[in-house]
């Protein structure tokens, strides 16, 4: 080394230190190479609930199927209480769906991990024209919530992913998922929309940067469009994709001009499933996620995605599965993680059962719902907004009834997941 020209040396030292894990980056949850490895590098099987039905409510999860989109159950509602009360119905729900008690339960019951699906609305002002201004207006709710449930994960030593699950516009023509309106521009319909997306990710990462209890940034949730063939609503039989790479590629820029320390996730098109053009991508502390729904638990069911980790040599997740039987649920897990793939299960809770916690809901907002589901009369707005009222106090985890048998059937049964008692059995 003492023969080598000085310049030469130098050149070598930097190119060795670019190439090395920063020290906050070593504190951090990461993808090293086919694996999702913790701060000490060991290897990591996150398990998880996503918090569904808090910041993006579906229309199945509300018993109200046939509204789909949370915009439109919004609507509806505002029409018959008005929208100050529609407002002070959705604060409440957010103050008492996920608490403190929800995440602390997760962590005695064996799970390490929480999937957060966050709504862009919440978290930055629609303001017209901000794109040609450079102005943003942060909407400091969403943050508030996020660094709330940050705290009660590190109390649990737990994880989070942010995942960006209602983007501006909204990704795909399942509008349930991320709140679309089809009477607006979509987010790939508008560049401005898509600029909101990376000045969001931008803002999370300097908010967050330094915090590893945020195990990673899930960039965009279920994107399903056919950006070749208008026909192809989900974009299963996209060969190209050449839009959602182009913003994947720009985000991940502007997401590294600030945060080395986290961990990426990118979905597919087709709910999370196709990868086609999208591959490889060039950060290499990214990891892939698929969505597993519906689909046989069998080695072959998963073996495409295998092939995926493989050939780019990147850490599989799965980043969503639910909505099915205790028995399925029970295969589907083993068959995860029989190969190294962790998961996040969906959700913690809804009106309904096949989830850890159910919602139980009361007359007054059983009257409602029947009236929005077209099968009933419409109720006077006092007894609308009682009913709504009463569903937001009894979202609350003291409030819900568990289902030790769902929690089993994720975790095998065993001594360390104690019977939590929330409200009737």
């Amino acid at each position: 080394m003492r023969h080598f020209p000085l310049w030469l040396t130098s050149l070598l030292v930097a190119c060795l230190v670019s190439l090395a894990p920063s020290a906050h980056a070593r504190g951090f949850v990461r993808a090293d190479h086919q694996q999702i490895v913790d701060g000490k590098g060991n290897p990591l099987i996150l398990r998880g609930l996503g918090l569904g039905g808090w910041m993006v409510q579906e229309g199945y999860m509300m018993g109200l199927s046939n509204l789909k989109a949370q915009h439109i159950i919004r609507s509806r509602i505002s029409r018959i209480i008005g929208e100050k009360k529609t407002e002070q119905f959705y604060q409440s729900w957010r103050d008492n769906a996920v608490t403190k008690a929800d995440i602390d339960a997760m962590a005695k019951w064996g799970f390490n991990s929480v999937r957060l699906p966050m709504h862009w609305n919440l978290f930055m002002k629609d303001t017209p024209g901000s794109t040609a201004t450079g102005k943003r207006v942060w909407n400091e709710e969403g943050f508030r919530r996020v660094d709330a449930l940050i705290a009660w994960l590190k109390a649990n030593n737990m994880f989070l992913i942010l995942d960006m699950h209602a983007a501006p516009g909204g990704q795909g023509h399942d509008i349930a998922i991320s709140d679309r309106d089809p009477r607006k521009p979509s987010l790939w319909g508008s560049r401005d929309n898509q600029e909101k997306m990376i000045a969001l990710w931008s803002e999370i990462a300097r908010r967050y940067k330094d915090e590893p209890t945020i195990a990673g940034y899930d960039l965009l949730n279920e994107p399903n469009w056919g950006f070749q063939d208008k026909n192809d609503k989900g974009g299963c039989r996209e060969t190209g994709n050449v839009p959602l790479r182009d913003l994947y590629e720009r985000t991940i820029r502007a997401i590294r001009a600030i945060d080395d320390n986290h961990m990426l996730i990118i979905e597919g098109n087709c709910w999370g499933n196709n990868y086609l053009g999208i591959l490889p991508i060039a950060d290499r502390n990214t990891a892939l996620s698929f969505h597993k729904y519906w689909t046989p638990t069998t080695q072959e069911s998963i073996e495409p995605f295998l092939k995926l980790r493989e050939e780019y040599d990147m850490p599989l997740w799965n980043g969503e599965s639910g909505e099915n039987s205790n028995d399925w649920y029970a295969r589907a897990v083993a068959l995860q993680e029989r190969n190294g793939i962790g998961w996040s299960w969906w959700p913690l809770k809804k009106i309904g059962a096949g989830n850890p916690l159910e919602i139980k809901t009361g007359a007054d907002y059983r009257r409602l719902s029947a009236y929005l589901r077209g099968k009933g009369k419409k109720p006077p707005a006092k007894v609308a907004f009682t009913g709504l009222m009463r569903l937001a106090a009894d979202s609350r985890f003291d409030r819900n009834a568990y289902h030790q048998d769902v929690v089993d059937a994720l975790l095998g049964a065993s001594d360390r997941h104690k019977k939590i008692k929330s409200g009737s059995q």
